[in-house]
C-alpha cells in the first residue's frame, strides 16, 4: 500500500508542453507513473511524445482518459486557475510544483479546496513518490528504495539528502512527499500523520521541518494524542537569524515564534526524538524500526 497515489493513479499533467512539464513528465513516465493525459490550452488534439493525448481542459482529460490525479507545472500567474480547474473536476489528488504563487491567490484556493473532497499537495512542493509505484513531481526517483519509512517534509533538497542516506543505510521508504515551502499550503503535517498512521506499509514516520510557522508545534501535539507509530523529526535552520527569510517563503522567524528551539522543544515534550545531524537521524530511524 501507499498513501495518496499508487500504481493505479491515472495522472494528468497540467502544463505538459512547457519546459519543466516536458522534462519531468518524461522522467515520471520512465519511473512507471501512469500518465494518461496532458493539458495545455490551445494544444488539444496533439500528442506528447506520440503517446500521451493532450487536451485543452482538465475536464476533457478526465472524461476521455479517466484521469483522477493531477500534477501542475504552470507559471505562478496561472496556477490558481489550474488548481481550481482540477478541483472542479473532482481530482482526488492535486500536486502543485509551482513556486511563487501570490498569497492572495492561495487564500482563494484554500477556501475553495475546503468545499471539496480533493486534497492538494503544495504549492512549491517537489512532489510525491510512492516508491516503485508512482512518482509525481521533480524528485530523483533513483535514490528511493522500497521500505517502511513514511516521510513528510517542508524541504525538497533536504529530503533528497535524507532519503539518499537512508537508502545507503539499507532503510527504504513507503511514501515520501514535500508539503510545500509557501506560507499557505494544502495538506499539513497533521493530515499526513493520520494518513501514515493508517498505512500498514509504514512502520516509522519521519517529519522534516524547518523554521517559520507553527506546523511542527501543532504536529507535535497531534503526535502525543493521536499517533501510535514511532515518529522521528528533524528541524533545519537552527542557526538562522530572526527576521530573515531562509530559503522558502514560509521559513522566517518573527519574534519568538517559529524558532527551531520552539519546534525542538515541542517534539521533545511529545516524546519525539530530534537528532541534530542527518547521520544521527538515520541511526535513530534504525533504532525505531527495531523496536
Amino acid at each position: 500500500m501507499s498513501i495518496l497515489i499508487d500504481k493505479n493513479s491515472r495522472v494528468v499533467v497540467q502544463g505538459i508542453t512547457g519546459g519543466e512539464g516536458t522534462f519531468h513528465t518524461r522522467l515520471m513516465m520512465e519511473y512507471g507513473t501512469n500518465v494518461v493525459a496532458g493539458v495545455t490550452p490551445g494544444k488539444g488534439g496533439q500528442k506528447f511524445d506520440d503517446k500521451v493525448p493532450i487536451f485543452n481542459t482538465v475536464l476533457e482529460a478526465a472524461d476521455s482518459e479517466g484521469a483522477d490525479t493531477s500534477i501542475i507545472f504552470v507559471p505562478p500567474a496561472f496556477a490558481q486557475d489550474a488548481i481550481v480547474e482540477a478541483i472542479d473536476v473532482d481530482m482526488g489528488v492535486i500536486c502543485c510544483i509551482t513556486e511563487g504563487i501570490a498569497v492572495n491567490d492561495m487564500i482563494k484556493v484554500y477556501n475553495y479546496l475546503a468545499m471539496s473532497d480533493t486534497v492538494l499537495v503544495g504549492p512549491n512542493s517537489p512532489g510525491i513518490i510512492s516508491v516503485d509505484e508512482c512518482k509525481l513531481g521533480i524528485m530523483p526517483g533513483q535514490i528511493f528504495k522500497k521500505g517502511p519509512v513514511g516521510l513528510a517534509s517542508r524541504s525538497g533538497t533536504l529530503t533528497y539528502e535524507i532519503v539518499d542516506q537512508l537508502t545507503r543505510a539499507g532503510i527504504g521508504q513507503s511514501t515520501c512527499l514535500g508539503v510545500g515551502g509557501d506560507p499557505i499550503i494544502g495538506l499539513s503535517f497533521i493530515d499526513l500523520l493520520d494518513d501514515f498512521e493508517g498505512d500498514p506499509e509504514t512502520e516509522v514516520i519521519l517529519l522534516v521541518g524547518e523554521i517559520g510557522g507553527s506546523d511542527e508545534e501543532i504536529a507535535a501535539e497531534h503526535i502525543a494524542s493521536e499517533i501510535s507509530k514511532p515518529v522521528v523529526a528533524f528541524v533545519s535552520g537552527r542557526t538562522a537569524p530572526k527576521g530573515k527569510r531562509m530559503g522558502h517563503a514560509g521559513a522566517i522567524v518573527s519574534g519568538n515564534k517559529g524558532t527551531a528551539e520552539s519546534k525542538v522543544k515541542a517534539f521533545d515534550e511529545a516524546g519525539v526524538p530530534v537528532p541534530i545531524s542527518i547521520e544521527e537521524l538515520v541511526e535513530e530511524i534504525g533504532k525505531a524500526l527495531k523496536k
